[in-house]
């Protein structure tokens, strides 16, 4: 570590003739990454008594935090465990000693203890009681400074040196710094404009890690519609034009792969112009990335009368219509119109539409085919980055001892509704912890 970055403890007089013994000096860690699982992994080893210093590449820290909580930052989720932990999916035997240790529950209380109360939604959401992540970020970096933890910002990792010290491009060129451990919380590949690139794949690799490709989580998809026995691409013109950007609601999606997993919920999402994307969707993205990761495509069916059984529905599509189109017909026995009224001309020739067995099935079950997930740079998290296997329950990597690894790096995904965000920071308390202790055993600190 440069001298000029290095700290000492200074030795303490002492009034006896006896001179005093020098006093052993701070152990030190580096976080690389201040998002909010390597803020909390700094957190925790500084209230250990290790000194710690924070490298972002970025001008600021918690800058995907602020996205995340720009329409209300949604905190965590008040489902009760164990129905939390089956949200991290294949996952969530790994993912449950992280929640034991920092759970929905100890999020709020972290929160209180900042000044930031809380408060839950209607969906089971928690949300600040102002629904802003400023003020939290500030109280944070606030304490985080009053704990010695010193930021640097605007320091890219570049890996390691042959001697084990981390490598940095900064402000001022390439400088190096040593320590006693190494939190990395470089997050995945999403939104790659505030900070998460995946630039960090490589290194991790050389230092033999087991990385899984990054892959898209919390997506939208693209489809394709078949028409008169035919593959399109996407939506017609018109239903772009009118409807891109509009809410479908209430509807359920229903998808099954085979492998035996399928996906049923009630919920809504968002018409764009290439496919479909919204809290439904998101929720079954994961399956339906694999499905077309493994089939080329991905068929889900839409209920667009979810409170309604299918017989009745059935029952007021054949009900005499007289002189009516049948669209008239349909907005006065089951009020479609709008969105949903054009969604089945989207899917139905004109031959379909007319018969009223085939669009009483296609209400109750419109099919659509997804043939891609949107680009991982644009969606809201990522799914892969370094394997489990590959770490120790302190989440140090067992190829590299002293290196621990948080966050979404981490090869686990989870839906939106607080789920990302709490495990992200359980995994920051268990890495850090995990350095802290680390620390404490080294014979001799890095000075």
């Amino acid at each position: 570590m440069p001298d000029q970055n290095a700290s000492s403890v200074s030795s303490s007089s002492s009034s006896s003739s006896l001179p005093a013994a020098p006093a052993a000096p701070q152990r030190r860690a580096l976080i690389i990454g201040g998002g909010p699982a390597g803020l909390m992994a700094a957190e925790r080893l500084a209230r250990a008594g290790v000194a710690v210093d924070l490298f972002d590449a970025m001008a600021t820290v918690g800058r995907k935090f602020l996205l995340a909580g720009k329409g209300g930052l949604n905190l965590t989720h008040s489902e009760a465990r164990p129905r939390f932990d089956e949200r991290y999916f294949e996952r969530q035997a790994d993912v449950a000693p992280w929640l034991d240790r920092f759970d929905g529950e100890a999020l709020r209380r972290w929160a209180a203890e900042l000044g930031v109360e809380t408060f839950v939604g209607t969906s089971g959401r928690v949300f600040p009681s102002n629904l802003k992540a400023a003020p939290l970020l500030r109280a944070w970096l606030q304490r985080l400074r009053g704990q010695g933890v010193r930021l640097h910002m605007r320091h890219r990792w570049l890996g390691w040196t042959d001697t084990g010290a981390c490598r940095f491009q900064s402000p001022e060129g390439e400088t190096t710094w040593e320590a006693d451990a190494v939190v990395l919380a470089l997050g995945g590949a999403s939104w790659p404009q505030l900070g998460s690139d995946g630039q960090w794949v490589p290194h991790l690799s050389a230092a033999g890690a087991d990385v899984r490709a990054l892959r898209p989580a919390n997506c939208g998809f693209d489809l394709g519609l078949r028409r008169e026995g035919e593959t399109t691409a996407g939506w017609t013109p018109f239903f772009v034009e009118k409807f891109a950007g509009q809410p479908l609601k209430p509807v359920a999606l229903q998808v099954s792969a085979p492998d035996g997993r399928s996906f049923a919920r009630q919920g809504e999402f968002v018409v764009t112009t290439t496919g479909i994307e919204g809290s439904l969707v998101y929720a079954a993205s994961g399956l339906l990335r694999d499905i077309i990761e493994q089939h080329g495509e991905a068929l889900i069916h839409l209920d667009l009368f979810p409170g309604r059984e299918a017989a009745w529905v059935a029952e007021q599509v054949a009900y005499p219509r007289g002189s009516r189109s049948m669209s008239s017909h349909l907005k006065s026995r089951l009020n479609l119109d709008g969105l949903k009224a054009a969604l089945v001309h989207e899917v139905l020739d004109k031959q379909q539409y007319g018969d009223v067995a085939t669009l009483a099935r296609t209400l109750k079950a419109l099919p659509l085919r997804l043939v891609a997930a949107r680009p991982v740079a644009e969606v809201i998290s990522t799914a892969g980055g370094v394997r489990l296997e590959s770490l120790d329950p302190t989440l140090m990597l067992r190829t590299r001892p002293g290196v621990f690894v948080a966050g979404e790096m981490l090869d686990w995904e989870a839906p939106t509704g607080g789920y990302l965000l709490t495990a992200a920071m359980a995994s920051g308390v268990v890495a850090g912890d995990g350095a802290a202790a680390w620390c404490q055993q080294r014979p001799t600190p890095a000075q």
